[in-house]
């Protein structure tokens, strides 16, 4: 398949854009976490600050690796890199603020987090093994159980894809949440602070929507190799 001019006008688009999505955040994320806040505040003080003020009761822990920043609902615990835990700049404090945007969803009963963690067992299991069906269908396409396999490959995807849909408002909405608190409690102060906030979050959302828009369009190519398989049968 990867030899499939079709599969490069379907895909080749998307691994550009999200080569350029991934460059952004990092280059983003490194520009201001030079940039120090007026406040003083860590990363992980401005995320408690922000749960707070939205009324979320959290943990915060440091986690290894670099922006593995996540909310884990299950646990009401916020899971934040060390240079965002630790860092005082205008990046870890966006992205501390984000996470504790997630933990605010949570408190309220925002239903699109309700829904995409619900999805998140069969996306475990779906983003692992859609593969396979398809494969196996694609050299069993001649028979009826090829047509099938490649349908069920196709319908694992699809849980996948609904998930990277779903998490489009829900990353939107949590950087709306913290961009409003972050300026109404004081956290940043100043027009600058505020513009990098929005600078960082908004190259960190990019990458939600590049994998939107590949998780969408992988579906497509592989329904139209199905769709194919059909016609030719």
């Amino acid at each position: 398949m990867f030899f499939d001019p079709t599969y490069w006008l379907f895909l080749g688009p998307c691994l550009l854009l999200g080569f350029w999505a991934s460059s952004r955040v990092k280059s983003t994320f490194a520009q201001y976490a030079q940039v120090g806040v007026s406040s003083g505040m860590s990363g992980a003080q401005a995320a408690a600050a922000v749960a707070r003020a939205g009324g979320a009761v959290v943990t915060i822990e440091r986690v290894g690796g670099f922006l593995s920043d996540h909310y884990d609902p299950r646990t009401k615990t916020l899971r934040l890199s060390p240079e965002v835990y630790d860092g005082r700049s205008v990046s870890a404090i966006a992205v501390g603020a984000h996470e504790a945007g997630h933990a605010i969803q949570d408190a309220k009963g925002y239903p699109w987090l309700g829904m995409r963690s619900a999805l998140v067992p069969a996306v475990q299991f779906g983003s692992r093994f859609w593969i396979l069906p398809i494969l196996i269908g694609l050299f069993m396409q001649a028979t009826p159980l090829g047509g099938l396999l490649m349908l069920v490959g196709i319908g694992l995807l699809s849980v996948t894809v609904l998930f990277q849909l779903v998490t489009l408002p829900v990353e939107f909405d949590a950087s709306n949440r913290a961009k409003l608190v972050l300026a109404e409690a004081g956290i940043a102060r100043t027009d600058a602070e505020r513009h990098g906030v929005d600078r960082v979050l908004g190259a960190a959302a990019m990458t939600y929507v590049a994998g939107a828009i590949t998780a969408v369009a992988t579906l497509m190519y592989y329904a139209s190799l199905l769709l194919g398989s059909q016609r030719d049968g």
